[in-house]
């Protein structure tokens, strides 16, 4: 136990939350903690310092039925504090963090897949010819689903694109 107590003595609280970069609803939520932590060490030095041994004479002397302080000195003195443990808790906290961490490496995975996606699209924008020096060839060979539908349009007697009316307007009045 004064091992938890010297570690907890040890815990900079103002730079967890700046080395984390902690903001919001969990920087109060860790202020809220640390207010708990010292109301607890506060109560647990208050009551140390105070007097532990009880004083079963005085309590005869006070009492005519000294069979209640006897049972009470008996009930005292085999009182045995209730031990946890906390090793399955522990457990199912680090099976907890692994989790977390596998999850936090997958996500990092995923997000570089997608750094390096959008990176290789900025970089196709980038150097993409403009619109006026590309001819309609250029585009029907980098994207043949376009010839094949166009002819489909042709060979159905339609004219116009579905849609284009409804997005750009009727330019016949011009």
């Amino acid at each position: 136990m004064a091992l938890g107590r010297s570690a907890a003595l040890k815990v900079d609280w103002a730079k967890i939350g700046t080395s984390l970069g902690i903001k919001g609803q969990t920087a109060s939520a860790l202020q809220a903690f640390k207010k708990r932590n010292e109301d607890a060490r506060r109560k647990t030095q208050v009551l140390s310092d105070q007097p532990q041994q009880i004083d079963f004479k005085h309590y005869r002397s006070l009492l005519k039925n000294q069979a209640v302080v006897d049972e009470i000195e008996n009930h005292f003195k085999t009182f045995k504090p209730a031990t946890y443990d906390v090793g399955r808790q522990l457990r199912a906290i680090e099976a907890f963090e692994a989790q977390a961490v596998k999850n936090a490496e997958q996500t990092k995975g995923k997000v570089d897949m997608e750094l390096q996606d959008l990176e290789k699209t900025l970089r196709n924008i980038e150097e993409a010819r403009p619109f006026d020096e590309i001819t309609v060839d250029e585009v029907a060979a980098a994207e043949p689903d376009i010839d094949r539908r166009t002819e489909q349009l042709v060979t159905k007697g339609r004219w116009s694109v579905p849609g284009y009316k409804e997005k750009f307007g009727d330019l016949s009045v011009l």
